[in-house]
């Protein structure tokens, strides 16, 4: 029988450990790595060498999305499949962009996760379809590439300075793109401008 190698990245613990117990109660599955951190997926990945990366979409260090794009790039052999609590269709659109194979809610059955990663390592896309058919139905993201990396970083708590710092911007530039960032939302301000995008899965 041929084993499938899981690599599992998911921050709560308890969580984790319950996915591991499940996946490894099939014979065919087994969990060769975890990790509690997404900057963790792609070095851990390129020692471990597993054939499906199971990750959380909400990680500390990098989030899930950005950590499954870079371990496309860096290990196209390892197939990734998402697992999130919110089926926002901005989100499924940013994983189809990422290149991830699977795309799959937390509260699935059990025997959906194994299933699903089973049909990921064989090749095959795993959504569901009421995500796939809202994700199409849904409006596209109206920032820039740079207004939604401004976003991000404002959402986590950085102000223009740091945020200037951190993309090697000026402070007055930041500032310009968030006016733009709000215009375009149709936001009344910079905190309605997060709410609207993280509701519409447009940033982590």
């Amino acid at each position: 029988m041929l084993l499938i190698k899981i690599l599992l990245a998911e921050d709560v613990h308890m969580v984790r450990g319950a996915l591991i117990a499940l996946l490894e109660l099939e014979q065919d599955l087994q969990v060769v790595a975890s990790v509690a951190r997404g900057d963790l997926i792609v070095p851990t990945a390129l020692q471990a060498r597993p054939d499906v990366a199971v990750i959380d979409i909400d990680l500390p260090g990098v989030d899930g999305l950005t950590a499954a794009g870079e371990l496309h790039e860096r290990a196209p052999e390892c197939r990734t499949l998402i697992l999130t609590s919110l089926g926002r269709p901005g989100t499924l659109r940013r994983a189809m962009a990422a290149r991830v194979s699977g795309f799959l809610l937390k509260d699935s059955p059990p025997s959906r996760l194994a299933q699903a990663v089973r049909s990921v390592a064989a090749g095959q896309r795993v959504i569901d379809p009421e995500l796939a058919l809202s994700a199409w139905e849904a409006p596209d993201n109206p920032l820039s590439p740079r207004e939604t990396q401004v976003l991000r970083l404002a959402a986590r708590g950085a102000d223009a300075v740091e945020i200037a710092d951190h993309l090697y911007l000026t402070q007055g530039t930041v500032r310009n793109y968030l006016t733009a960032i709000v215009d375009k939302l149709h936001a009344r301000n910079r905190i309605d401008a997060i709410r609207i995008a993280e509701e519409a899965g447009w940033i982590p």
